[in-house]
């Protein structure tokens, strides 16, 4: 009986020492989870390049075009079609039998001239020795003399005549005006040309360098004024705006432009204004009538952030970052960007210095949250580029958040 009672004693003290350690347990309370660590970054300002792309055309630095200046028959092309040429090059020959008839006409006239100016003087010379004497009357010195000025002017006349003779037969060779790639020829040999007008026969284009056009609209040439006024951008001017452009495979071209032109005016048929650079083109990659786009470096922004990509992140809202505040906690920043710049966005406003943005580990975070901040590796995320969906992911888990 004894043994029955004590075996009930032990059984009753067991189960109330579980019931004190389960109490205790609920007095504790559940188990906090230790702050996320997170990858910060610390603001500092910088100046960076002031970059816009934009899409251009390349034309030819000269363009030429080759006219018959004078009527015959096209005789034969003397060039290959599509390849470089000199300046004074032959390009074609126009049949010169009438204009070398027509120098010959206007060489006769001239000796004819000159022959009836000899005549003339040897005429006046007598007239002016005799009429002292009396043996020539005054209106028959008058005469003489007449007659000799105009004799003279036939001659220059008849000169000028045959210089333009000269001239015409010249232009039955036509030779090229400048240095550069001569055109598909638009006129075949056996054909009339020059009869009333200059025939087109070629066009000849320079294309080192070449010139890269494009445009921007009036407002941002105002919010590039704005902010210059404001001190944080300093434009470059003609002489030093440079522009990058990249060939149609995406590839970039290696030789830089300068610019070296922009309009005064707006085109009231766009709205924007028209610029122009100069691209050296040394190895004839590209070619004029190409589209393109461009990167032009129109001076510089001060006092901006460059942070990277995966730190950025987009809503409704629009963009935003997240900073371990003084107090150890999660706070989100709305930003305003302007550009990219690498991998880095470039962000104008919505930060301050010395403020912790966090870059990695972003996804765990919660806004007003506490968070464990340690200085951000690059090499840590693939190398300092995060991968293309870290940005998505992280925004769509803040967003769930």
């Amino acid at each position: 009986m004894k043994s029955t009672t004590t075996r009930t004693l032990a059984l009753c003290l067991g189960m109330l020492a579980l019931a004190a350690c389960g109490g205790e347990e609920q007095s504790q309370g559940p188990q906090q989870m230790p702050p996320p660590q997170v990858g910060v970054i610390t603001l500092k300002p910088q100046t960076v390049p002031l970059t816009k792309d934009l899409v251009g055309r390349l034309s030819a630095f000269r363009s030429a075009d080759v006219r018959a200046r004078v009527p015959g028959v096209l005789l034969k092309r003397t060039y290959e079609e599509g390849t470089d040429v000199k300046k004074g090059q032959l390009l074609f020959e126009i049949d010169p039998a009438p204009l070398k008839a027509t120098l010959g006409a206007a060489q006769a006239s001239l000796a004819q001239a000159q022959a009836s100016y000899t005549n003339a003087k040897v005429n006046a010379s007598r007239a002016r020795e005799l009429a002292p004497k009396g043996y020539v009357s005054k209106a028959d010195l008058d005469n003489a003399l007449a007659t000799e000025r105009s004799a003279a002017a036939a001659v220059q006349q008849a000169r000028a005549t045959v210089e333009s003779a000269k001239i015409n037969l010249g232009y039955a060779d036509v030779r090229s005006p400048i240095d550069g790639r001569a055109g598909q020829q638009q006129v075949t040999e056996g054909a009339l040309v020059g009869q009333g007008e200059a025939t087109l026969l070629t066009t000849v284009d320079q294309i080192d360098p070449l010139y890269v056009n494009f445009t921007m609209s009036v407002s941002e040439l105002e919010q590039l004024r704005q902010a210059q006024g404001q001190g944080n951008v300093s434009l470059a001017g003609n002489d030093s705006a440079q522009v990058r452009v990249a060939l149609p495979d995406g590839s970039a071209y290696g030789e830089p432009g300068t610019v070296d032109f922009s309009a005064a005016t707006v085109d009231p048929a766009t709205g924007a204004v028209k610029l122009r650079a100069r691209m050296p083109n040394p190895e004839h990659a590209l070619l004029p009538g190409m589209y393109v786009t461009l990167e032009a470096s129109l001076g510089q922004r001060h006092n901006v952030f460059v942070i990277p990509q995966a730190a950025v992140l987009r809503d409704t809202t629009g963009a935003y970052v997240f900073a371990v505040g003084a107090d150890g906690k999660v706070v989100r920043h709305p930003v305003t960007t302007s550009a990219m710049s690498g991998g880095d966005w470039i962000v104008t406003s919505g930060l301050k210095a010395g403020e912790k943005v966090i870059v990695s580990g972003v996804q765990n975070v919660k806004e007003g949250a506490p968070a464990k901040a340690t200085p951000w590796q690059p090499q840590a995320d693939s190398g300092g580029k995060p991968s293309a969906d870290k940005a998505p992911a992280a925004a769509a888990t803040a967003r769930g958040k």
